[in-house]
């Protein structure tokens, strides 16, 4: 009878847990923001709040047609600062942020899709400013995540990202490692990074 009582228990632990946390990423507990508003910028390109990452308010296109995503997700952020700050367009102008890393190209390879070189979480070249970071799905968010690298040093990477969550912050820090001659940056959802050349 314990058993099938602590079975019970740890089920309603696992259901409390991930209702709490899918509502954290659903629901906004900073005041006073509204979905469409300047939170942060780089280099001249703004980061817009979306509340919940699930809100999509349109299309964003530029005048000459070359689609930047569904208003104000991460890929439209990416896609609009690439665009605006780095004069890129991809040739494959669609698909979904863990699309945007090819896994069948190897570590320094080119992807085609994006116009960009691509580089592994772990790879030989350290990332850089301006480099394109792609997460992986997960089960909260099968679409996974893409962000802009804005700063590095010796043992860290701080990123500017547009649409995590209403309660998310514009930009975070995450550890970079340097060992045997390659780097990882440690977070388990990062596939890799891109750059323009």
């Amino acid at each position: 009878m314990k058993l099938k009582s602590l079975k019970y228990l740890f089920i309603a632990i696992i259901l409390v847990v991930t209702t709490a946390f899918w509502s954290f990423n659903k629901i906004g507990f900073i005041t006073g923001l509204k979905v469409g508003q300047k939170i942060d910028s780089l280099n001249g390109v703004y980061v817009y709040y979306n509340g919940s990452v699930g809100n999509v308010v349109g299309r964003n296109t530029t005048i000459d047609g070359y689609n930047l995503g569904l208003k104000y997700q991460c890929v439209e952020f990416v896609k609009r600062y690439y665009y605006q700050h780095l004069k890129h367009k991809m040739p494959d102008s669609y698909g979904h942020a863990k699309d945007f890393y090819d896994r069948a190209v190897a570590d320094g390879g080119m992807n085609k899709k994006r116009n960009l070189i691509q580089f592994t979480n772990t790879s030989k070249s350290k990332p850089q400013v301006n480099d394109l970071l792609i997460f992986d799905g997960n089960v909260f968010n099968q679409y996974g995540h893409v962000a802009i690298i804005s700063k590095v040093t010796a043992s860290q990477i701080q990123i500017v990202q547009q649409n995590l969550g209403p309660n998310a912050k514009s930009r975070i820090v995450l550890d970079l490692n340097y060992k045997n001659g390659k780097w990882t940056i440690k977070h388990d959802e990062i596939l890799g990074w891109l750059r323009k050349v």
